[in-house]
């Protein structure tokens, strides 16, 4: 292991925020992989505020079988001794403690400082671009890699362009993927809280954001051939999958671009902390096989009253949320200014169960890469893919999240000593697609095609 400052840690993975709406879930997935033989996953533990509060969701996610003594061990996010002591005591931190640009920050510190490695379900640009401007430099230093997004955010969206990218067979390059964000239940479809608040803190962290990109050196961008797309209407229809769509201002296209920037510098990855050889050819040749591309996300419904109340909630949250009044409102009474989607006490069990998503990845290129530098020629292929999988909050986010932690333990040789990167940078060239296949979470070609 390459925990430089924490040879001999107790357990393999806390989580930490574990009696959550989401921690619980993280429990019940993880639960599947300790002590099972080809599971690096010997020991856990969870962690947080209330002992009682853990006790229960620990009962809750062992159901129906009675509870494993895992230990229970209390911190504070508001105590940075406690948080202290919990890096020192593992290998993995899962930080399911939201939002994270309030809660954030210390249990990154505690990490960078002590070499332990940390995983977060994050989908807060703000959050995410200020701990690498902070604590990158400790993080390479002391051996801690520092990863959010690990959950649906955003990690479905960079497999997915990945997954995209190789589709496109030399000679032919991509040069736009849009993907299509469908959200389906035979019941009601509601959303994570955790989801709904980070959306309106990120409205009142917008100027923040600029201004912390404003400060920071210009990072270098990739090289995209031909030119760039459209803008393209407010609401636009996909007749291939029969989907209305607008677009969505979320983590995912920030954090794709993160990695394509990443990439730009590194074109060969990043090289891990003690890799063999064969092990580097493999990730070298994993990301000469990725072509960047335009990436932007859109939410989509099968009817256009569908988008039209999308527009609704993204008005309200973009208006109230500039303001401390506005944010009192919108936090105070999520069911209303969600027109429904988002509630207080969360979906129930049978509405998390008849949840699913689809993302369709739609990729606009060319057939061969020299069509692309002739003046203003327009794309001539179109290959669409698709990622599908259960409910986004409380079943995929911790498939995903879990899985990223086993490849932590299994093949930690094979990634970075340490620092603070985006989720496609890292986990590409792992075998986390295969995982997430193999968990429920699938990746198909549905059609290529001359346009």
């Amino acid at each position: 292991m390459s925990q430089s400052l924490n040879p001999n840690p107790t357990y393999d993975v806390i989580i930490l925020g574990a009696s959550g709406f989401t921690g619980k879930y993280v429990i019940r997935e993880a639960l599947k992989f300790l002590n099972v033989p080809s599971s690096p996953l010997k020991n856990l533990a969870i962690a947080g505020r209330n002992t009682s509060k853990l006790s229960q969701a620990l009962q809750w996610a062992s159901r129906p079988n009675p509870p494993p003594e895992i230990p229970i061990l209390t911190a504070d996010t508001t105590d940075p001794s406690s948080l202290r002591d919990l890096a020192s005591q593992t290998k993995i931190i899962l930080n399911c403690v939201g939002p994270f640009r309030l809660y954030g920050e210390p249990v990154v510190e505690a990490c960078a400082d002590s070499g332990c490695d940390y995983l977060d379900i994050s989908g807060e640009p703000e959050f995410m671009e200020r701990m690498e401007v902070k604590y990158h430099d400790q993080a390479v230093e002391n051996g801690s890699l520092v990863v959010s997004a690990c959950g649906f955010d955003s990690i479905p969206a960079e497999l997915g362009l990945m997954f995209n990218s190789r589709q496109w067979l030399p000679p032919a390059v991509p040069n736009s993927v849009e993907a299509y964000l469908s959200l389906e239940s035979d019941k009601r479809i509601v959303g994570n809280l955790g989801t709904y608040e980070s959306a309106v803190l990120g409205v009142a962290n917008v100027d923040k954001l600029q201004e912390l990109r404003r400060s920071r050196p210009k990072k270098p961008r990739p090289v995209i051939p031909g030119p760039r797309p459209p803008k393209g209407p407010l609401m636009n229809h996909l007749k291939e999958v029969g989907l209305w769509a607008v677009k969505l201002p979320s983590a995912d296209a920030i954090v794709v671009r993160r990695t394509l920037s990443c990439l730009a510098e590194n074109p060969h990855g990043l090289p891990g902390v003690n890799e063999s050889t064969e092990q580097v050819e493999r990730r070298e040749a994993f990301w000469s096989s990725i072509k960047p591309a335009h990436f932007g996300v859109k939410i989509a419904s099968k009817s256009p009253l569908g988008v039209v109340r999308f527009i609704i909630v993204g008005l309200f949250i973009g208006l109230f949320g500039k303001t401390g009044l506005g944010r009192w409102l919108l936090l105070k009474f999520p069911s209303l200014f969600s027109l429904g989607w988002f509630r207080k006490k969360g979906p129930t069990e049978d509405e998390v169960a008849s949840a699913t998503f689809k993302m369709w990845f739609v990729g606009h290129g060319f057939s061969d890469g020299s069509l692309a530098s002739q003046g203003n020629r327009k794309p001539d292929t179109e290959i669409i893919t698709r990622v599908m999988g259960p409910e986004i909050g409380y079943l995929t986010t911790p498939i995903i999240l879990v899985q990223c932690a086993l490849i932590l333990l299994k093949e930690r040789n094979n990634l970075p000593k340490g620092g603070v990167f985006p989720p496609g940078i890292v986990f590409g060239p792992t075998d986390l697609q295969d995982r997430l296949q193999h968990n429920g979470i699938s990746f198909d070609v549905i059609s290529k095609k001359t346009i």
